[in-house]
């Protein structure tokens, strides 16, 4: 349990930095995102979970 939380802390740590070095730019990324179609943020986001499996799978 200790470790799932550590992981967690981690992720917060890397979502909160974009945020808290440049808050304007990343309204500007959010808004640019916010734009593109959903079969393109679906492809992103598949592809980002498939190298997170790919990332744990290797790490074990």
């Amino acid at each position: 349990m200790s470790f799932f939380l550590s992981v967690m802390g981690v992720v917060l740590i890397f979502e909160g930095m974009p945020w808290f070095i440049s808050p304007q730019k990343t309204k500007s990324f959010m808004i640019q995102i916010y734009s593109l179609p959903d079969s393109r943020l679906r492809f992103f986001g598949l592809t980002a979970m498939i190298a997170g499996l790919v990332i744990v799978r290797f790490s074990i």
